[in-house]
């Protein structure tokens, strides 16, 4: 019979999955559930909920440092830094409305589980290079801890780079520790207006590789633009190329006059200062705003900045681009039963990218490689990594590829 099990401490979470395991029965992972509809549906009938792992558990500001148990609300963790003028660097995307759900209802091991990072990654790194530690119990039953408070100290395989990304199909994650920084007390944002794909990757690419530290490149398609909040990109009725500084108030100043002179005369330019500035990076960080809400399938495709322009002719749907191009959100356009999977990865399949089918109807998410197939050699390493972690392929079955 189906049901919940909702251990109180790491004895019966233990417990747990060594029951899961012995009886073979699959277990669903669940805390905060935000992230519920990101990958294929779990082939499981019980549902493991973490939700009593939560709470900070300790938090060095003068170390840079934060504890916290797995279920920790994010919204928890970002009140408890900013009131210490601190930030999770990588940004993690609040993906509630993206996948359709309520806002602020994501966890730190949620965020750390998935592995997206939000526009900040360009010059901050991803999330799996500011997750430091963690505790879990492996689909084994058994209890572990990897990783450690100080990098230095950390010797053998780096399974915390292993458990970020692996969405709950390899342990249980009970604690995270992670790298935090001081947030910047300044930020401004350089726009383009008007400019194609291809002059704005140019731009974007300029802007990056300049001694100005730009901490955000993105471009909005005319479409996309419009559906921002942000009037100056609202109404401008034109691309736009977004440019975001930050740092002490003299340096963001000079930086900006900085990078204006460097892409003077490519386009009309404007800036966007204090809440305008951070509005506009929360909706390219969380997505689902500047995107149409009706779209029949949301796929993220990352290939090289250079591609982006070629990929963008043939997209079948409404996109923006973040990380300077590397990036681009879609919203497929209805009409193919496979939410234009093959399409799409036929198109990038000379680029080396790789395509992530975010959001679609289960019975789509169910019948299409919601994740890039891997190459055979990657296929065979990915299953030995959960042949050590999860045998029996009790936790999150499926949730990645089907069967695993």
């Amino acid at each position: 019979m189906a049901g919940t099990i909702t251990p109180r401490d790491a004895a019966q979470l233990r417990d747990a999955i060594a029951w899961a395991a012995a009886e073979e029965a699959p277990l669903e992972l669940r805390a905060g559930g935000s992230r519920r509809a990101l990958g294929r549906p779990v082939e499981a009938r019980h549902v493991l909920d973490l939700s009593a792992f939560s709470g900070i558990v300790s938090y060095e500001p003068e170390e840079l440092l934060l504890v916290a148990g797995a279920a920790t609300p994010m919204a928890e963790v970002s009140a408890a830094l900013a009131a210490r003028g601190q930030m999770l660097a990588f940004e993690p995307p609040d993906t509630g409305p993206m996948l359709g759900g309520a806002a602020g209802a994501g966890t730190i091991g949620g965020a750390i589980a998935t592995g997206l990072s939000g526009p900040r990654r360009v010059k901050a790194g991803a999330a799996r290079d500011h997750l430091l530690a963690f505790a879990a119990v492996s689909g084994r039953g058994e209890s572990f801890k990897a990783g450690g408070k100080v990098v230095k100290n950390v010797t053998g395989y780096d399974l915390p780079k292993i458990l970020c990304g692996s969405h709950g199909t390899l342990a249980a994650m009970t604690e995270v520790t992670v790298k935090v920084l001081p947030a910047p007390p300044r930020a401004r944002t350089v726009l383009l207006f008007g400019l194609d794909v291809a002059a704005g990757t140019r731009a974007m690419a300029d802007a990056l590789n300049s001694p100005f530290e730009v901490s955000g490149a993105a471009m909005l398609p005319a479409a996309a633009a419009a559906r921002s909040g942000v009037d100056f990109v609202r109404d401008s009725g034109e691309t736009v190329v977004a440019l975001r500084i930050e740092g002490t108030p003299a340096s963001v100043a000079a930086r900006c006059e900085g990078l204006r002179r460097l892409l003077a005369g490519r386009a009309r330019d404007e800036e966007l200062h204090s809440m305008r500035s951070r509005r506009l990076w929360e909706e390219l960080r969380d997505v689902a705003a500047l995107l149409p809400a009706d779209a029949a399938a949301l796929w993220r495709v990352s290939v090289p900045p250079a591609a982006a322009p070629a990929l963008c002719r043939d997209l079948p749907g409404a996109f923006f681009l973040d990380w300077g191009g590397g990036l681009a959100w879609l919203a497929a356009a209805p009409g193919a039963p496979d939410a234009h999977a093959a399409r799409l990865r036929a198109a990038i399949a000379g680029c080396g990218g790789h395509a992530t089918l975010v959001r679609a109807p289960d019975a789509v998410r169910a019948a299409v490689p919601v994740f890039q197939p891997p190459a055979p050699a990657l296929e065979r390493l990915s299953a030995r990594v959960k042949d050590g972690f999860d045998p029996r392929r009790v936790l999150n079955r499926g949730r990645m590829h089907a069967g695993m």
